[in-house]
């Protein structure tokens, strides 16, 4: 009955995030009472594996214990302080990890609340670094298909047609170039090709490239070959246009290394982090970038010359050290190496899926798995179906549309995979 309750408290009050309000008519909400590990609980004891990792975010496993009781030590300390004029050791000795950590030259950290709010914020530093130059570059390309969050400037990066056609009145100005069409090398050339003549055509007014490396998460999982990030990185240098790397889902070891770029072998301009940073626990953002921008604000006063943006919670201390706790997690664990080891594991669990007819491609880049569907209708709403039959046989499978996907969190166990993957075979498979 408290299932019931919640429910309808819930109703009364809230509004969700991507969703159709209409459809909870017909499909029950879930309270969750508590989590642990890759599993949420409701109230009448029915349990889910997360197999979407609580939309991208979730490292290692709900109410983890260490990273509980690092949140813990913090709040006894300090809870958050303003991080003008101020500052605190938790954000120091995470920049000083990050700055470690992360590829070569990038030097200085900026924090902020969320992935949509770092994107805008290496918008703005993109632009104003140029701007301090002498430059007015005021157009940003993004590729096509992408997606790098929901404010305004954002969204207008972005290239969900739902979403464009929507607001369109509202964004700034931008070009989209072509994403590579697949995962091949000769993709990544021509789309990089692509990229080039843009510059060719007009270098002088853009001021960076945004793209999400190797995996476009809301773009339907798309993905594509290292190979574009090596082109696009000489392109960008070759045309003094800024290279924005938005590794808010593909950061922190989904896609088999640390950082999406270490595949490329690159450095970006621009590094956004977000959702795992914290494991999944607190909302935290930041952007790196190079001494070389971080000179071009360093003046005396200047009010047009200084870099204008902040937060209230920027660098919050409970956010940081539950970062801090998630980045111990994966010096201790060796966790590269495991994940390697469940990707090729699920790896193999994917080959299955090729056998059913509604099945049209199936894709993989490192913990993160694709099952693509055939032969239906937007209308018929196929991902709702698979979300429900999920639920119904204890698994939280969230699709894009026609696209079925697995992004556990890397505490999952081989027979955890199994009953993931195999749940989401027979729900294709009674489709």
């Amino acid at each position: 009955m408290k299932n019931n309750e919640l429910k309808n408290r819930d109703l009364d009050v809230l509004w969700h995030p991507c969703t159709q309000m209409k459809d909870h008519e017909t499909l029950p909400l879930i309270p969750i009472k508590k989590a642990h590990g890759i599993y949420l609980e409701d109230f009448e004891g029915n349990r889910y594996i997360d197999a979407i990792s609580s939309w991208w975010v979730n490292m290692f496993g709900h109410t983890n214990e260490y990273i509980n009781s690092k949140i813990k030590e913090q709040l006894d300390t300090l809870e958050h302080v303003i991080l003008a004029g101020f500052t605190h050791e938790p954000v120091i000795r995470l920049s000083e990890r990050l700055v470690k950590l992360t590829p070569a030259n990038l030097d200085k950290c900026f924090y902020s609340d969320n992935g949509s709010s770092a994107v805008e914020l290496a918008l703005k530093m993109s632009y104003h670094a140029h701007y301090n130059d002498g430059k007015k570059k005021s157009l940003f390309v993004s590729l096509s298909n992408s997606y790098h969050g929901e404010t305004i400037g954002a969204l207008s990066v972005g290239d969900v047609k739902l979403y464009k056609e929507t607001y369109e009145p509202l964004l700034i100005k931008t070009v989209q170039t072509p994403v590579p069409v697949d995962m091949s090398e000769t993709a990544a050339v021509e789309a990089a090709q692509k990229f080039e003549e843009l510059c060719q055509e007009k270098a002088s007014q853009i001021s960076a490239l945004i793209l999400e490396p190797l995996i476009q998460g809301a773009g339907y999982m798309h993905m594509y070959h290292a190979k574009y990030l090596v082109l696009v990185r000489e392109i960008c240098t070759k045309y003094d246009i800024h290279l924005i790397a938005d590794e808010v889902m593909v950061g922190f070891g989904r896609t088999g290394e640390l950082f999406a770029c270490e595949k490329a072998g690159i450095s970006p301009d621009f590094l956004i982090l977000s959702k795992g940073l914290t494991g999944g626990y607190l909302p935290l953002s930041v952007v790196l970038t190079s001494n070389n921008i971080y000179a071009k604000f360093y003046c005396d006063y200047n009010e047009h010359k200084a870099f204008l943006h902040s937060h209230s919670y920027t660098g919050n201390a409970l956010a940081c050290a539950a970062a801090n706790a998630t980045l111990d997690i994966f010096e201790n664990n060796n966790i590269i190496a495991k994940n390697k080891e469940l990707a090729e594991y699920m790896s193999q669990k994917l080959q299955k899926f090729l056998q059913l007819p509604n099945v049209s491609q199936i894709r993989q880049t490192g913990m993160v798995c694709v099952v693509e569907l055939q032969g239906y209708d937007a209308k018929e709403r196929i991902g709702l179906k698979v979300y429900e039959y999920g639920l119904q046989h204890g698994v939280l499978l969230r699709p894009l549309g026609h696209i079925v996907y697995f992004m556990p969190p890397y505490v999952i166990t081989k027979e955890e995979i199994d009953i993931m993957m195999d749940t989401a075979y027979e729900a294709i498979k009674n489709l």
